[in-house]
């Protein structure tokens, strides 16, 4: 008998811009509170969708940044009150720079320097912050440092359109959402911007932006929704591997694992 899944939306959109263009989004929506959201960290990067199916994982998406091709993942990251070896953001940026905290089953999104301090559950930075308190966001004065620091990155995550990779919560749903990106004429991907305005328009009171580009996937009833690239952004029949994702558990499948730790 197939697994019943955990998510009560799943939509494929051909979403028109501004200048019209287009590009393919999925969006996957699961209830709250019957939903919460752990985080895992792989010390050698994994194939989303290969690990999901290994490990009997239904939903996840693709977690903060990494130093390519095997570093560590790059920002805070703490798995159980456990502060996870990793490469610090540059200074004076780790404060600003957004993550997502859940603990005793409570998810939020915002600037780390607002989020505890020691964590007791999970912690994932990554970021920009898209949208808050229902207001897509469109600083233009780098709050997170992602313009000064680019050199952590392997391009410019905040110009042009890419594949793109975001989280959000509202008060009844956690909003998981990917797009395709750099197929000329088919799918150009979205800009930070769009991609605000999108989760702000799906109804996200707080999002996040995740690692996107050829990182770029959310896997949806065990299977990869998004059109993956390889390590040279060409399309490609697998996924690129990852550092870190966050995996989608029904509220109490996540009490019991919490209470077999």
């Amino acid at each position: 008998m197939p697994m019943q899944s955990l998510a009560t939306r799943y939509d494929v959109l051909r979403h028109r811009l501004a200048d019209g263009e287009e590009t393919t989004v999925y969006v996957v929506g699961y209830p709250r509170p019957q939903t919460s959201l752990s985080v895992e960290h792989f010390a050698a990067p994994q194939q989303l969708d290969h690990w999901c199916r290994r490990s009997g994982v239904q939903e996840a998406i693709v977690g903060g940044f990494f130093v390519r091709p095997q570093g560590p993942p790059l920002g805070e990251l703490w798995i159980g009150g456990r502060r996870i070896e990793t490469e610090p953001i540059l200074d004076p940026y780790g404060g600003a720079r957004a993550a997502i905290s859940i603990d005793e089953g409570e998810i939020h999104i915002g600037p780390r320097a607002e989020l505890p301090p020691r964590p007791v559950g999970h912690l994932l930075q990554a970021g920009p912050m898209l949208v808050r308190d229902g207001a897509p966001l469109r600083d233009l004065h780098d709050p997170e440092g992602f313009v000064a620091g680019v050199h952590q990155f392997d391009s410019d995550i905040t110009s042009g359109r890419h594949p793109r990779a975001a989280l959000g919560t509202s008060d009844d749903e956690l909003i998981a959402l990917v797009c395709d990106g750099r197929r000329t004429g088919i799918d150009v991907g979205l800009t930070l911007a769009e991609l605000a305005e999108f989760m702000a328009d799906l109804g996200a009171r707080q999002a996040i932006n995740l690692d996107g580009g050829g990182s770029t996937a959310l896997v949806h009833h065990g299977h990869l929704l998004n059109r993956p690239y390889d390590a040279q952004d060409r399309p490609s029949c697998n996924s690129r591997a990852v550092a870190t994702a966050a995996v989608f558990h029904t509220a109490r499948a996540q009490s019991a694992l919490s209470g077999a730790a």
